[in-house]
């Protein structure tokens, strides 16, 4: 279908969300922003990814509304203005990315009946319930009648492949041989993948679909690297996904076989993998085409006119395209403060703000490592009171107790590169939010003389009388760096006090440390969603599913029934978004209402109580 015209529109402005009624890469020369979709770490690197947070598990309601209470809102982060003119409504999020896992089934190549004829039905049971932490005795032997080497390799071949996170050793007793399965989840001796045979007619990456609930890409990704006992990186990905919706992204991985990936699906929780095949390349940060998004906005407020109008304006107009609110974090320590302070060169600030106490609830042991360090400013002593050490506060902890706190530089870059990144990737950000919602502020949705625009991978200053052929959609505004050129109007000039304000000079994004050299890039200011449709749905109890997702379609559960005439409403909506733009800011420009999880925590806990 044919885009539309633009409609002329009026600037809307910032309007809060009611509380009582009453994530650029530095590179050589500057790029237009393509990189991924969510704000994740800008590509993939030979380094470690971190766990997202500093434990497993998810936060009861109460308590992620606690830690909430001193999160961050839009206005915190530069996202101020709205395009459209239409009256904003309440609502409850939920979003989902579609990709549709098809099927769960291994490559027929790959299928080895002979190697599950190895083990026995109850030996399977027993392995199963290991699998799942419910065998108390912590490991199951099976003796090894017909012992030969070929048979104790099918043994343990069998035992690893169907059954991910399992471990095997054979030991000797009373002069018979048992070979020893037991979880291999924190089991350090035996912490190194060891090689298996890959034949050479097969691609060397294992392609699959990851659907996930409730947890962010690197999360499952750590999750996946635990079970099968491999790196991080051994992953390989075209972007993150965010923590709480319902996605769907394809997912490479080195050398892991089908069959062991399938078997995961068994023991793991909110994820399942599916469409598997075999490639010869892995997947890269930039070469995702784009992503479609199905969202449900629950107990919407806004009339059937108010949601047409919305709609409309979106397809036609489009929205701001700031940065997200997931660049940000969701603690009381912004991530774009400690960006700012590895530009400045503050190292001893750069740790204070990771590491000392903060407001806001977190977990028990990463409160008491806090406390630990701000007492005693003991790194060892402090990284005790962490059990997971991989957090970025156990990485930089490891750090300082290796190379002491006056090499903090060297200790910092444990932390693998893309989270170092991460940091001051949100700095610019920042920025940009700010100075889009300026440059708004001042000329609102037409093209101006002193814009820039992109002709190639070039940027040019348009004049007066070029401005008159180009619309706001042609309109990209810069990240700050070294390699960049800056518009030529007074917005444009605000770039410089800006970050001056914040003791860094404009003329000077070179880093003594090359990483954090900021080259900058380009990106454009409005985006048009594409496939735009939408629909309003009524229905009676506010915690059915609204969406038949994938993974019920592959069960052959039933699509969720609900009460056509309900008394509450929801609007489900479908657009289509290129790389590296967010689709909370779609559905904040439909709202009109602050997107972080802040403000929607207030709004969930309001209605749920």
């Amino acid at each position: 279908m044919a885009e539309s015209e633009p409609v002329p529109v009026q600037v809307g402005e910032k309007r809060g969300c009611p509380e009582n009624k009453g994530k650029d890469t530095p590179s050589k020369k500057p790029r237009v922003e393509s990189d991924h979709e969510n704000g994740g770490p800008p590509h993939q690197d030979e380094e470690e990814e971190l766990e997202g947070e500093a434990g497993d598990g998810e936060e009861d309601g109460e308590t992620f509304a606690n830690m909430m209470k001193h999160g961050l809102t839009e206005l915190d982060v530069g996202i101020l203005k709205y395009v459209s003119d239409h009256e904003g409504f309440s609502g409850i999020l939920k979003e989902r990315f579609v990709l549709k896992i098809l099927d769960q089934e291994v490559p027929e190549a790959e299928q080895q009946p002979n190697e599950s004829d190895v083990l026995t039905e109850e030996q399977k049971k027993q392995l199963g319930e290991l699998q799942l932490f419910k065998n108390k005795e912590g490991n199951v032997s099976i003796e090894v009648i017909d012992d030969t080497k070929e048979k104790r390799t099918l043994v343990h071949k069998a035992i690893k492949t169907q059954f991910p996170g399992l471990e095997t050793k054979t030991e000797e007793k009373e002069g018979r041989k048992f070979i020893v399965a037991y979880h291999a989840a924190g089991k350090k001796a035996l912490a190194a993948p060891r090689k298996h045979f890959w034949p050479k007619n097969r691609g060397s990456f294992c392609h699959f679909v990851l659907y996930k609930e409730n947890k962010d890409t690197m999360d499952a990704i750590n999750v996946l690297s635990k079970f099968l006992r491999l790196r991080p990186n051994m992953f390989s990905y075209m972007g993150t996904k965010d923590k709480r919706a319902i996605t769907v992204q394809e997912i490479a991985v080195l050398k892991i076989t089908a069959e062991r990936l399938a078997h995961l699906n068994k023991c793991l929780m909110n994820l399942k993998l599916g469409n598997f095949s075999y490639k010869n390349h892995p997947l890269k940060l930039g070469e995702l085409q784009g992503n479609h998004f199905t969202v449900v906005i629950r107990n919407i407020s806004g009339t059937d006119e108010q949601v047409h109008q919305a709609l409309t304006s979106l397809k036609q107009t489009g929205f701001i395209n700031y940065y997200g609110m997931q660049r940000f974090g969701t603690t009381a320590v912004p991530t774009q403060h400690v960006g700012r302070a590895i530009l400045r060169n503050d190292w001893n600030e750069v740790v204070d703000l990771i590491l000392k106490p903060r407001p806001g609830a977190e977990k028990e042991f990463l409160v008491r490592c806090r406390e630990e360090w701000a007492k005693t400013q003991d790194p060892e002593a402090a990284l005790k009171k962490l059990p997971n050490k991989r957090c970025v506060e156990g990485q930089l902890l490891r750090g300082l107790s290796m190379y002491g706190k006056k090499n903090i530089v060297t200790a910092f870059g444990l932390i693998p590169r893309n989270n170092r990144l991460m940091y001051i990737h949100s700095y610019q950000s920042v920025v940009w939010n700010t100075m889009v919602s300026r440059r708004i502020e001042a000329f609102g949705l037409k093209a101006v003389e002193g814009d820039l625009v992109l002709r190639g991978t070039t940027a040019h200053v348009l004049s007066a009388e070029e401005a008159e052929s180009h619309t706001i959609h042609d309109i990209v505004m810069p990240l700050p760096g070294f390699d960049v050129i800056y518009p030529t109007h007074h917005v444009g000039k605000g770039y410089r006090e800006l970050l001056s304000a914040d003791k860094l000079d404009i003329d000077n994004m070179r880093h003594k440390v090359k990483d954090y050299s900021l080259a900058g890039a380009y990106r454009r200011i409005i985006i048009r969603p594409s496939d735009v449709s939408w629909e309003v749905i009524q229905y009676d109890d506010p915690r059915i599913s609204l969406v038949h997702s994938d993974f019920e379609k592959l069960e052959n559960k039933p699509a969720p029934v609900f009460n056509k005439e309900g008394k509450y409403r929801a609007l489900r909506m479908e657009f289509s978004l290129p790389p590296s733009t967010y689709a909370t800011m779609a559905i904040r420009e439909v709202l009109k209402l602050d997107t972080s999880i802040k403000k929607q925590t207030q709004l969930n806990t309001t209605w749920f109580n």
